[in-house]
């Protein structure tokens, strides 16, 4: 693409506002900069687009979003009439222009004669999944970044099963993109007048009781968390995002009386002014937390992400301070502690199963397969757990009773077909009650855990390569270790190599090949002599590679060693 021509299109655009086009001539002598925003628009994969929010076709913005939406409404429409009918439910979350941004998607789709039911407001993402399940509709879009800094948003796409687009139908929206005119081939129309034909309609409290009650059905145990609620205490923060209101909602009504919530971060602002991040994978986000756990004598921390599905913990420690528990952990936790919940009130079903990606910890195996469980791997991304849900479930193989990535996303239940922190909040704080009824914090429940089951250790390290080179070297990178694959990391044999690419496994010794059952991703695995796992991907919503080390040990201390010197590996690619 002629990115100089495509500049020049969208400047004399009569599409453009007056404001618009006076920021694109603010770049007109700086030709790298025109570069990034029109070498190429956003490539639209199976997680939808994301991009940072500035005028240009490869950026987040109102013309970017119509003709995505133009793009998905065409699928929809292929669908026939019924799939018209059945239509699509959006939501936004807190990020600013979402709310813009999800109008304008609901204009798109009036116009191409589909029904909308839009949110009169930010909502959690699990609530959407859980409403394109409620209302039988054919799809869903979601305006999010999800945890990306203040710069990003985001469109999500969503299947009649409530999970992200299967990669079929995305296929199918990026081809058609490419034959689409960005500004000429557009269908829009009035919100009022959509809405007052009926093409449009509003969805609030209702919907919100529906999945409440879905939620709440998920509880185990009320009868302990009764006998401790007068001294259990927990800090809430939704990181300024949606998890403002149901998940408080949803603790009260799981019987916490103690429920604090961080009043600087309920405030809903799309700058997140509280956070260089508004992740809780980064633990420096949660300083206004601790500060009131520790003032109030409180045990555990909860923060939900911007659209609230991801969730992160953080527990009091014997030396008063306050830990983070990794996703890895979190999820090894809530697992082990959901099969004994479900056992004692006798939820467990016949064949149950666990589910983790190919990047989560491979104690999660350990603590289903002790407990009689099968578990199963997928790749990075709740749509493909979703997918090994229906078809086990749909087999008679299994019932899922817990899916999860060691990103902070868990999925329970069978309303939601997506990661989610409202649910997820719910369990995780009837966990810590339940600990805390024997005496112990989540940290004390962790060490328990590993006496039990053995000591892992992981660690993701993040390889950031942001801009038009970035791209390039990410490529260069995963081509490097195709064509040149390391026999050793750190001083350690490689024993393994899969390629999640074609699916071949490697027998380094021998050099026999085989095939394995995940194929068609863009990761590389390096199964180690000492029993570690050396994993490969780049980000498929970020600018980054992700190196993930997934490591074992004969205690604690050996584990972290074990991890911290393949790190030394990791830090050689940057250069």
């Amino acid at each position: 693409m002629d990115f100089m021509k495509e500049y020049e299109k969208w400047l004399n655009s009569p599409a453009l506002s007056a404001e618009e086009k006076a920021e694109l001539e603010a770049i007109k002598d700086d030709p790298k900069e025109i570069e990034s925003r029109f070498y190429g628009p956003l490539e639209f994969g199976t997680a939808g687009l994301r991009g940072t929010m500035y005028v240009g076709l490869h950026n987040m913005n109102v013309h970017v979003i119509r003709w995505a939406t133009q793009g998905f409404a065409d699928v929809i429409a292929a669908e026939g009439e019924e799939g018209k009918r059945r239509g699509v439910a959006i939501c936004m979350d807190c990020r600013n222009h979402s709310r813009e941004f999800a109008v304008e998607a609901a204009k798109v789709c009036a116009a191409n004669g589909i029904h909308v039911r839009i949110f009169e407001s930010l909502r959690p993402t699990p609530e959407l999944s859980f409403a394109v399940r409620e209302y039988h509709c054919q799809a869903g879009i979601n305006v999010t970044a999800s945890h990306n800094p203040k710069e990003y948003n985001g469109y999500k796409v969503y299947w009649e099963d409530g999970a992200q687009l299967p990669p079929h139908h995305a296929d199918a929206i990026a081809k058609r993109l490419g034959e689409i005119d960005i500004f000429n081939d557009i269908r829009t129309m009035d919100y009022d007048e959509a809405v007052k034909s009926g093409l449009i309609e509003v969805l609030g409290a209702e919907t919100d009781e529906k999945f409440l009650t879905n939620v709440m059905a998920q509880v185990n145990d009320a009868e302990t968390v009764a006998k401790v609620a007068d001294t259990f205490k927990l800090v809430y923060t939704p990181f300024h995002g949606t998890g403002h209101k149901l998940i408080p909602e949803a603790l009260k009504r799981l019987g916490i009386k103690h429920l604090i919530c961080v009043p600087e971060q309920m405030v809903i602002d799309g700058n997140f002014p509280t956070v260089v991040s508004p992740n809780p994978e980064n633990p420096e986000g949660f300083y206004l937390a601790v500060d009131i756990a520790k003032r109030e004598g409180a045990d555990f921390i909860l923060g939900s992400d911007p659209d609230a599905d991801r969730v992160g913990i953080m527990v009091r420690t014997k030396d008063g301070e306050f830990k983070v528990i990794s996703g890895n952990q979190t999820g090894v936790l809530l697992l082990d502690y959901l099969i004994g919940a479900m056992k004692r009130s006798g939820k467990l079903p016949e064949k149950p199963v666990a589910l983790k990606t190919i990047v989560t910890t491979e104690m999660a195996r350990k603590v289903a397969e002790v407990n009689g469980l099968q578990s199963y791997d997928t790749f990075t991304g709740f749509k493909f757990l979703a997918e090994k849900k229906d078809k086990l479930e749909n087999s008679g193989e299994g019932k899922v009773i817990f899916a999860y990535e060691e990103s902070y996303g868990y999925m329970v239940g069978d309303y939601v077909r997506d990661k989610d922190a409202v649910t997820a909040s719910l369990l995780l704080t009837e966990m810590a009650a339940w600990y805390a009824a024997q005496g112990m914090t989540l940290a004390d429940a962790l060490d328990a855990l590993y006496e039990k089951y053995g000591y892992f250790a992981e660690h993701t390290y993040n390889l950031v390569m942001p801009g038009l080179d970035g791209l390039r070297d990410m490529a260069n990178l995963m081509k490097s270790l195709r064509e040149n694959p390391p026999a050793e990391i750190s001083g350690v044999q490689v024993v393994t190599r899969k390629d999640y690419q074609d699916g071949s496994v490697t027998d380094t010794a021998t050099g026999v090949q085989s095939c394995m059952e995940l194929s068609g991703s863009n990761v590389l695995r390096f199964e180690m002599a000492d029993g570690t796992s050396v994993i490969v991907r780049p980000s498929g919503t970020e600018p980054k590679i992700k190196v993930y080390i997934l490591a074992q040990g004969k205690d604690a201390a050996d584990a972290q060693a074990n991890v911290a010197k393949y790190g030394q590996w990791v830090d050689s690619l940057k250069k």
